[in-house]
């Protein structure tokens, strides 16, 4: 059999090679000449797999590494008996740890106190539930909008986007793209969004660009119906609007789930549907060498601290958001080339806790956040 892979994917070399003859291409590479022949195809975002690249093909399986799909034109597959996966969940941690990142970010350049915020977490999926988790051990007040997981679950623990837009004084957004139905999504944050607010909110974009109508959130940010703009995803990516770039407070180039776990784990996710869909025999197959972080060990005096200080140390010690934020608003034309070079970042649990005079509630919730903890 044949697979054609993403050369972007990483750990994946050599999982496939005994049972199969393996074509590594760049995502815009991957064209109907490469894939007429092939039974099979793990992709990222930036390959379109639809009539134009399936047609007449002999593909019977596409395996996506991410968490969103609307690159595969599902209707397309489905009717034409091509199989198709996503990896839901697999970014999940590095995105909860990239909006972690952000909270921490803002709070000591713009002096807030998160436990006096309201947050409306927009999406409660993989993504947003751990964000929601997150928040609520900062202690934050959590709203939370799922109009699907609502319909499904009742409304006891939802609230209507309307809520969120009166009370939250941060809305951060973790919704697919769905381009119409019940559930749309798309330009979800229009004029009428921006206009029908009531504080001037921070708002926080690491879903899908076209979720936000870049002209309607530039009008917003100019007018200061929000205080404050964080975006990770873009309309029309990579050619994105400089103007907003310039009026984004946090600008990065679509890596929020960049960690190596996320990455490791939809690799993972992929081989594994790849080989149980044509009975492979790798099912014992797991991604090697993944990178260890630089400095693993995270040294913290709590003396004199607030607890926010002190999960702010820990977490900005895994990520600090501001230097990808820097590299990319002096580079914005290297879009893709960050994406593809985007250095190591592991998430919280690969990295352990010394602490000193800290309060035993405060490392109970570092290790509910994820860090190994030794006091």
């Amino acid at each position: 059999m044949k697979i054609i892979i993403d050369d972007k994917i990483p750990y994946i070399k050599g999982a496939f090679e005994e049972v199969a003859d393996v074509i590594y291409l760049p995502g815009s590479k991957t064209t109907p000449d490469v894939v007429k022949d092939a039974d099979a195809i793990i992709t990222r975002t930036r390959t379109i797999c639809n009539e134009q690249l399936l047609a007449g093909s002999s593909v019977k399986f596409i395996a996506t590494a991410t968490i969103g799909y609307d690159h595969i034109d599902t209707e397309y597959c489905d009717k034409n008996g091509i199989k198709w996966t996503n990896a839901p969940g697999c970014n999940s941690k590095s995105v909860e740890q990239y909006i972690a990142s952000v909270l921490m970010v803002l709070a000591e350049e713009k002096d807030i106190e998160l436990d006096k915020l309201c947050i409306g977490v927009v999406g409660v999926g993989n993504v947003g539930s751990k964000i929601a988790r997150f928040c609520e051990l900062l202690g934050m007040r959590v709203l939370l909008n799922d109009p699907p997981r609502e319909r499904t679950e009742g409304s006891d623990k939802f609230v209507s986007l309307e809520k969120i837009k009166q009370e939250a004084d941060i809305i951060t957004l973790h919704v697919p793209l769905n381009m119409k139905g019940e559930d749309a999504t798309y330009h979800l944050c229009d004029n009428q969004f921006f206009e029908s607010l009531s504080k001037k909110v921070i708002l926080i974009n690491s879903c899908r660009g076209e979720v936000v109508e870049t002209k309607a959130v530039k009008n917003a940010i100019k007018t200061e119906r929000i205080s404050t703009f964080v975006c990770d995803c873009w309309e029309n990516e990579p050619d994105i609007d400089l103007e907003l770039l310039d009026m984004t407070y946090i600008a990065t180039p679509h890596i929020a789930g960049y960690s190596k776990d996320g990455k490791a784990t939809g690799t993972r996710m992929s081989v594994e549907a790849i080989n149980n869909f044509f009975n492979l025999g790798l099912d014992d197959w797991k991604p090697r060498n993944v990178e260890l972080p630089s400095e693993p060990v995270i040294i913290i005096d709590g003396d004199g601290l607030t607890e926010q200080d002190i999960i702010s140390k820990a977490v900005l010690h895994t990520y600090d958001i501001r230097k990808d934020d820097e590299l990319f608003k002096s580079m914005p034309s290297d879009f893709e080339k960050q994406r593809g070079d985007y250095p190591v970042r592991r998430e919280f649990p690969a990295y352990s806790l010394q602490c000193e005079n800290v309060e035993q509630k405060v490392l109970e919730k570092l290790g509910k956040i994820g860090f190994g903890v030794d006091s």
